[in-house]
Order: C-alpha cells, then sequence, then structure tokens
C-alpha cells in the first residue's frame, strides 16, 4: 500500500485517456462509495483491504497491469464471466473485468446505439467513447462472448475501436452443445497463444486452474458465513468482494478474503452480526452488478434489511462451482474448463430451470425472509425470466419483489417506497 498520494495523470495520459473527464469520473465515485459503505457499522476490519482498493481502482492496480506488460506479459480484458480466467493466466496473461457499472457518455452512444439499449451495454461503449476506463485502454484484447444479441452486435462496434475478439456460447445444454462450446475454448485457446506468444501447457494450466479455485474457494467462505444469524457481513460488501474479485491480482485477494472470512467465522462462533438478530433477510437475483452498481444493494439494506445471498453473475454464479483439478492432460483440463463454465445458470440459456432451482436452494439455505429480482431495463433474456422465477419462488412459500431499473439515481425514491413495502410485508 502506498504511504503517500500518486499522482496517476503522466500513466492515464499515456493510455489515451481524457484526463478531464476521467477525473469527473473519479470524483464521483468516491462519494458513491462512502455514501453506500462507509457510513456502515459494525463492519468487519478485513473490509479496509477493499476499502484500499477503491481508493486504487484505476490507480495502482492499472500500474501494476502497465507493470505486467512491461515485463511482457499481456493483459486480457473481458465484460462476463464466460470467459475463462484459468486459460488467460496459464499464458502469463492478467484477466481484468472492464468498466460496465455507470452511466457515462451515453449522448455519444445513443448517435451509434439504439436508446432502449441495457444499460450494462451503453456504459461498457459509453467508457469507450469517453475514453475513461483504463482498464479498457490497458487491455491487449477483448474477449468477448455471445451471452445476448445486444452484445454481440455491440462488440462488432466495439471492435472498430478496439481489439476484439469474440467467443460463441451456444443457447442450449445439450451433449452437442458441450461439444460446439469445447471447440470454442480451443479457438480462444489459439487466439491468446498468438496474442501472449506462450504455449499452454499441462503444467501452467493446472496451476493456474488451482490459483483460479482458490480464489473462488476464498469467495466460498466468506459467502456461507452469511447463512447465519446475525448475519455477520453486510451483503454491500460481499458483493464488493466478488467485484473486485474480477480485476485485482489473485493471489493476493485469495489471501485478503480468507482473512474476512477467519473473522467472519470468528462472528459466527461469538454470534456477532453486521445487523441485529432477526433482521429482514433478503435474497437478491438478476443481471449483474459491476462497479459502482450498488445502487440495490444499498436501498434494501438501509431501509432495514440485509441481502445474504446473490445470485448473479456478481455473485454465486461466480464463485459456487470450480474446475475439476484431477485431470492431467491440458485436453483433459480444457474438457473441464469447458464443462465448469457451460454449467453456469445464465439467463442466455433455453431452457433454462437450473436457476430458479438454485435460487430457492439458496433462500432456503441463508433463510431468506424474501428474494427481490434486479433486472437492468431492456434486458430481454433477464425480463423474460423474471416471470419463471416468481412462478418459482412463489410456489416455494417466497415472497418477491421485481425491480426494473438501470444506473441512474433519478428513481431511487420510487425504489425505496417499495422496497419498504416489501419488507413490510415480509416482517
Amino acid at each position: 500500500m502506498s504511504e503517500a498520494p500518486v499522482d496517476y495523470h503522466p500513466m492515464w495520459e499515456e493510455l489515451g485517456l481524457d484526463l478531464d473527464a476521467h477525473d469527473m469520473l473519479l470524483a464521483a465515485i468516491p462519494q458513491l462509495y462512502a455514501a453506500a459503505y462507509l457510513t456502515q457499522a459494525k463492519r468487519p476490519e478485513g473490509m479496509a483491504y477493499f476499502d484500499f482498493v477503491m481508493s486504487e481502482i484505476h490507480g495502482l492496480r492499472i500500474k501494476e497491469l502497465r507493470d505486467h506488460q512491461a515485463a511482457g506479459g499481456k493483459v486480457i480484458g473481458s465484460f462476463c464471466l464466460y470467459v475463462p480466467e484459468e486459460i488467460i493466466r496459464a499464458l502469463g496473461g492478467l484477466s481484468v473485468g472492464l468498466c460496465a457499472g455507470a452511466e457515462f457518455a451515453y449522448d455519444e452512444v445513443e448517435r451509434i446505439m439504439p436508446r432502449n439499449t441495457c444499460a450494462l451495454i451503453k456504459s461498457f461503449m459509453g467508457f469507450k467513447l469517453a475514453k475513461v476506463c483504463p482498464y479498457l485502454e490497458a487491455s491487449d484484447l477483448v474477449v468477448g462472448e455471445t451471452t445476448c444479441d445486444g452484445k454481440k452486435k455491440a462488440y462488432e462496434l466495439l471492435g472498430e475501436m478496439a481489439p476484439v475478439y469474440v467467443v460463441e456460447l451456444p443457447q442450449m445444454k445439450n451433449p452437442g452443445d458441450l461439444a460446439f462450446w469445447r471447440s470454442e475454448i480451443d479457438r480462444l485457446v489459439a487466439k491468446l497463444e498468438e496474442v501472449t506468444g506462450r504455449e499452454l501447457t499441462a503444467e501452467n494450466l493446472a496451476a493456474a486452474i488451482k490459483e483460479v479455485n482458490d480464489k473462488r474457494r476464498a469467495l466460498q467462505r466468506l459467502n456461507a458465513a452469511r447463512a447465519a444469524d446475525p448475519a455477520p457481513i453486510s451483503g454491500k460488501d460481499a458483493l464488493l468482494a466478488v467485484q473486485v474479485a474480477f480485476y485485482d491480482d489473485v493471489p493476493r485477494f485469495t489471501q485478503m478474503v480468507n482473512k474476512v472470512a477467519d473473522e467472519l467465522e470468528a462472528r459466527v462462533a461469538a454470534n456477532t452480526g453486521a445487523t441485529p438478530a432477526g433482521t429482514p433477510r433478503v435474497l437478491v437475483t438478476g443481471t449483474p452488478m459491476a462497479v459502482p452498481n450498488w445502487k440495490v444493494h444499498d436501498i434494501i439494506e438501509k431501509a432495514g434489511a440485509v441481502v445474504v445471498s446473490e445470485e448473479l453473475c456478481t455473485g454465486r454464479r461466480y464463485y459456487s462451482k470450480l474446475v475439476a483439478e484431477d485431470r492431467t492432460t491440458v485436453d483433459g483440463m480444457l474438457d473441464a474448463v469447458a464443462e465448469k463454465y457451460l454449467d453456469i445458470n445464465c439467463a442466455c440459456f433455453t431452457p433454462n430451470p437450473g436457476r430458479a432451482e438454485d435460487i430457492i436452494r439458496l433462500a432456503k439455505e441463508y433463510k431468506a425472509d424474501g428474494i427481490v429480482d434486479y433486472t437492468l431495463q431492456s434486458c430481454g433474456p433477464y425480463q423474460i425470466e423474471s416471470s419463471l422465477v416468481e412462478r418459482a419462488a412463489q410456489q416455494a412459500g417466497f415472497p418477491v419483489l421485481r425491480i426494473d431499473t438501470d444506473y441512474s439515481m433519478e428513481d431511487i425514491g420510487q425504489l425505496s417506497t417499495r422496497v419498504e413495502a416489501f419488507l413490510e410485508m415480509l416482517k
């Protein structure tokens, strides 16, 4: 950790950022973070690390990426957890999630894309057009994926402004779909070998699988503690840990999350919580929440509840399943990678009964009193699947509140009123 403030403007200028616009962004994020996070009582002491990470969100980590590149390594950016970070790490690359969690330069985006495009797509295009995301500008390659029609067409436009490679994700999970996905993994390996100048071996792939699995195991430990009442950590803090997992240094992140997990397990043993026992417990499901999108969690917890689990890509979908570590050949390990990633229950798949099953199982395991189904406006797959989620939840006896929103703050008052009414019903 740095002892004195560092001026990163020369580095940002070298990356080609619009410094004035970027300064505006960096002035806004600390205010959002302070209002959502630093006002919390009884936070685990280990969350101080994540406060530091957020204070250096476009600083120290970007310098680490640039130092990695100066030493001959590559940086690979992505917007989705279907891009296997194990392969990137095995080839000496660093995998980073890219900016897609706030409104920026929407006026420019809407000159080339429909106004009713989902907020996540408009966000990452806005960050690129405005040149305010150092992760994107530092990426040697952006790996996209065909999880929705909006994304796959947006990648065509993004590809005119940055190096982009797209993997095709099948829409079903039949044996033939797994075989196709496995062939896409082979294509991705070939592309990444070309970009990195390195060869995938059994040794480097096994090591990368173990490293990334260890990161997920740490997140599993942290989140398992949330089943306790009182909950030992807020939902916002748990969400932040997963968000940071997408771009932080893997071994360092794993170490720091395990420290938080140690603290949470001690809190559970001592019956100590971040909120009082009996606080209404909420499970959140739906579309991803990228930094700095803490809006729904913040509303729920300031209304007097605690979020105890997330069935999200920035939640259980990311860390709940591991890549098998019992394979000994490159082909066998890539089979395991393909199997693990195709087993994620995203709304892009049809049919997708596993997601509703996951939601009900988690609601029971974490003793949720109710479920908040959160979807970004114009995200067709999740909006349509909301009806299936609601039906399954109600059949299992869980009340559901459906929230359609975007990244703006304009509807916070309305959403707060709806959430407060929902929590009153739960009580």
